[in-house]
């Protein structure tokens, strides 16, 4: 299984005017074969950072991820919606164990 953790960030404000586009990619990434876990969340503290956590089967199913087409509308309107500071990390882990 394949983690990727991280965060990005959004101007003061930002998130009202991302929401739609961020739900557009939750949604269809949810939707992928090989994706168990795909969230967005503001972080409490700092309503400009969003905290991103993704779960997915394999390299194959990030691969198709990668080129799937929300994917491409969502990296186009990241530049227009000011996200910046992108800082997401890749990490192979098995599948947990429950606390």
């Amino acid at each position: 299984m394949l983690l990727i953790m991280g965060t990005v960030r959004l101007p003061v404000g930002g998130l009202d005017r991302a929401r739609a586009a961020m739900e557009k990619m939750v949604t269809g990434s949810r939707a992928e074969d090989g994706c168990f876990t795909y969230a967005y969340g503001q972080d409490v503290l700092d309503p400009t950072l969003i905290h991103v956590v993704e779960r997915w089967r394999d390299r194959d199913a990030l691969k198709a991820h990668g080129q799937s087409a929300h994917m491409a509308e969502w990296r186009a309107a990241g530049a227009a919606l000011g996200l910046h500071d992108r800082d997401l990390k890749l990490y192979d882990a098995d599948d947990g164990t429950p606390l």
